[in-house]
């Protein structure tokens, strides 16, 4: 690994930052600007592990990937993972832009089309942190959120759902218990998929409808757990539970006509959505699943950044798709650049940074269960120590 990656203590490294991109911005005048990459990896662990088909995390590193011209600083966060069929570790991403940073060097941030040639050729997770920095230097040079400069309405969002992992009925009972001490929980997403089959699937749906309360929504996400024979089982009967959507019940396949065929086969089973995530990673799967699904999680590592985000969000929703906005293990950064997309969004699910203990970053803003785009410039993620004391809005 390049020595240019760092792993440092980063609340006290972005204050110094920030304080010193502000001097250097008043002091670097007409002086020809030339566009730095750093890299500086950082570890995030979660309060509670969580468990899915594909197996338990509970902690990972992320990379910030800083930008720095003419005394703005832009910043990204990106990091590793595995969807079962592709994986990409954080190593292999920072190598990526390590690569790419000399090329970069004698360019501009902006106009962001000139640069695609540049990032077309990454991997998706690191074309998402070096898109993030990008349009993170871009608002901030500007001095508006990106969702302004994109003509969306805050006042558009909705609630976020939050999380239950796999487990025994008690221990995922116990974990939405401690989900309605952070937040009001109204729109839980229960993962299935279990490894000791549908029975065990079908008594955590029943032990955790029990503990719904008048008004809570009940999601449910296979994680591509399941057959095509236990899909078309377990779906109709979901429906008759009172769930609200399922999301990627079979296994995302590398072969496209038959991760189509799979979806297509599903069709007409029950009343209620179908959503498409590992299958989906941009706007081309998009187009592919369309005839085939209700809606499609869009992850900013999966599909590559905002600008393949937005494209696929807006899309979707003029082709009469619903839009789910999802996260991995990701921290504060990422699921503020993320709810920049918020108000095009019928699905949020940006609950990731709210199960950490060592977040560098706070998240966007929370109004109960419903996550708003940060008013800052670009994508208004704010370090930790220089966040407000409290998150909530007034």
């Amino acid at each position: 690994m390049a020595g240019a990656v760092h792993t440092v203590h980063l609340t006290q490294r972005l204050i110094h930052a920030s304080l010193k991109g502000a001097s250097r911005a008043a002091a670097c005048g007409d002086a020809p600007a030339r566009m730095r990459l750093s890299l500086h990896r950082f570890p995030l662990t979660k309060a509670v592990p969580l468990a899915i088909s594909r197996g338990t995390t509970s902690a990972v590193d992320h990379l910030l990937v800083e930008l720095d011209h003419g005394g703005v600083i832009g910043r990204g966060e990106t990091g590793g993972f595995d969807t079962g069929h592709r994986q990409y570790a954080t190593e292999a991403i920072a190598a990526e832009l390590e690569a790419l940073a000399p090329r970069l060097e004698p360019l501009e941030p902006q106009p962001l089309q000139a640069l695609e040639p540049l990032l077309a050729p990454l991997s998706p997770p690191a074309r998402c942190g070096l898109d993030l920095a990008l349009h993170d230097w871009w608002g901030q040079r500007l001095g508006q959120p990106l969702h302004r400069l994109w003509g969306l309405d805050p006042g558009a969002c909705v609630a976020t759902s939050v999380t239950l992992g796999l487990g025994e009925p008690a221990a995922v009972l116990a974990r939405l218990e401690r989900w309605r001490l952070q937040l009001p929980a109204t729109r839980i997403k229960l993962k299935l998929g279990s490894r000791d089959g549908a029975e065990q699937d079908r008594a955590l749906v029943l032990a955790v409808r029990s503990a719904l309360r008048p008004g809570d929504e009940l999601q449910v996400d296979a994680n591509g757990g399941w057959d095509l024979a236990t899909a078309a089982a377990m779906i109709p009967w979901l429906a008759q539970q009172g769930v609200v959507l399922v999301e990627q019940p079979l296994a995302p396949s590398a072969d496209a006509a038959a991760d189509t065929a799979g979806f297509a086969a599903l069709q007409g089973l029950a009343p209620i959505p179908v959503i498409a995530d590992e299958s989906c990673w941009d706007l081309a799967d998009l187009l592919r699943l369309a005839p085939h699904v209700d809606g499609l999680n869009i992850k900013l590592v999966k599909c590559g950044g905002l600008s393949e985000g937005l494209l696929m969000a807006r899309t979707a929703r003029r082709l009469g798709l619903g839009v789910m906005l999802g996260c991995y293990s990701d921290g504060g950064l990422l699921n503020s650049a993320a709810a920049q997309l918020m108000p095009l969004v019928q699905w949020p699910d940006l609950d990731s940074h709210l199960n950490l203990l060592d977040d560098p970053f706070a998240g966007p803003p929370r109004q109960g269960d419903v996550l708003r785009p940060a008013p800052q410039p670009g994508l208004g993620a704010q370090p930790l120590a220089l966040a407000p004391p409290s998150l909530e809005f007034p």
